[in-house]
């Protein structure tokens, strides 16, 4: 009767420790980005690198992936390059170099 009882404590704290792991995965953490003219002229190279590397129009998740950079940089690296003509935007939603 002393083993059932240990049992079931121990499966209690299982559940209490899983609960209290779904909780800390639940909260993410948000990078913030520098935004300053050096910053995003990097991850414009970031950009660049990875369409050049990839030699096909990419969207920008697979940019993002490919130049292991968040969406937001990959963004800002893309306004930086369209703005200086090096880009093109396919009617699919991609970005290839120009």
């Amino acid at each position: 009767m002393a083993e059932k009882k240990a049992t079931t404590k121990k499966a209690t704290e299982t559940k209490a420790t899983a609960a209290k792991k779904t909780e800390t995965v639940k909260k993410a953490v948000k990078a913030t980005v520098a935004v300053n003219a050096e910053n995003i002229g990097f991850k414009a190279g970031d950009v660049y690198q990875a369409l050049a590397a990839a030699e096909k129009a990419l969207s920008v998740k697979e940019i993002a992936k490919a130049a292991s950079i968040s969406e937001e940089e990959t963004l800002l690296g893309l306004g930086w390059l369209f703005k200086e003509g090096k880009l093109l935007s396919t009617e699919d939603d991609k970005v290839t170099l120009a």
